[in-house]
């Protein structure tokens, strides 16, 4: 997991970013459209849309835009019909890259990916060639605050949480996928309010990255991957300590 929260420590900078871009909205968007044209546009019947839909709102996404993106994915409304993708690469020093994508334009994409992997010293990986280091879990963060670790330990694991660590300021609660909507219902019910909560790409190992020159490539490939418009997410596997992660952030 280690790569996938200590990068959520310049998350915040990035959020700031991206927001000023009008990236935020965009991608959040196409996430409440394509979970709307999978699974219905009703939010108590479909978890992946209500789960799309509090994110959005976490965001300060006008009600609007959510109510727009749904209609896009039932159909109500005219729209852009969006394919998920999930590329995976290498990055500097062996680095994994899970790359997921929402486009309408699967030729463009692949360039456009293809393209900033070569300029930042990445490559394309076949398929499989990355995946198995990957497990798609539930992620769920509570600020340390919010509950002992033992009360919150019971609660999730009764709920079908596989673990729960504590991760600085936060505990981190896996679950399975499967599990993720009973887990995040148990924390709503018991009002212990969730940070962040996704279902999402956590590597089963890690590549440890200890210079700065490697953790500046790899968190500048990172960012260059996410500026491309279809780009919804990059999983990673590298693992920095704090210190380097921010030294490093600060100069980009």
């Amino acid at each position: 997991m280690s790569g996938h929260s200590k990068w959520a420590t310049i998350k915040h900078k990035k959020a700031a970013i991206d927001a000023k871009r009008g990236k935020v909205f965009s991608r959040m968007s196409k996430e409440v459209t394509l979970a709307a044209k999978v699974g219905g546009g009703d939010l108590a019947m479909n978890p992946r849309l209500r789960t799309a839909v509090l994110a959005a709102r976490a965001a300060n996404m006008p009600a609007d835009n959510i109510d727009r993106a749904i209609k896009k994915g039932t159909g109500e409304l005219p729209g852009v019909v969006y394919e998920e993708i999930m590329y995976e690469a290498y990055g500097p020093a062996g680095v994994a890259l899970m790359i997921r994508i929402l486009t309408d334009n699967r030729n463009r994409i692949a360039g456009e990916v293809r393209t900033t992997l070569d300029r930042r010293n990445g490559s394309m990986a076949g398929a499989g060639a990355v995946a198995w280091q990957f497990n798609r879990k539930g992620f769920i963060t509570i600020e340390n605050a919010a509950a002992s670790e033992e009360t919150l330990f019971n609660i999730v694991t009764d709920a079908g949480a596989e673990d729960v660590q504590a991760g600085g300021e936060v505990y981190e609660i896996t679950t399975p996928v499967e599990a993720f909507e009973a887990v995040k219902q148990a924390l709503e019910q018991n009002k212990i309010a969730t940070v962040s909560a996704e279902v999402t790409m956590l590597p089963a190992s890690s590549v440890k990255i200890t210079d700065e020159k490697e953790a500046t490539a790899i968190l500048r490939l990172i960012e260059s991957i996410e500026e491309i418009d279809d780009v919804q997410n990059v999983y990673s596997n590298f693992d920095m300590d704090e210190e380097l992660m921010r030294k490093v952030s600060e100069q980009m």
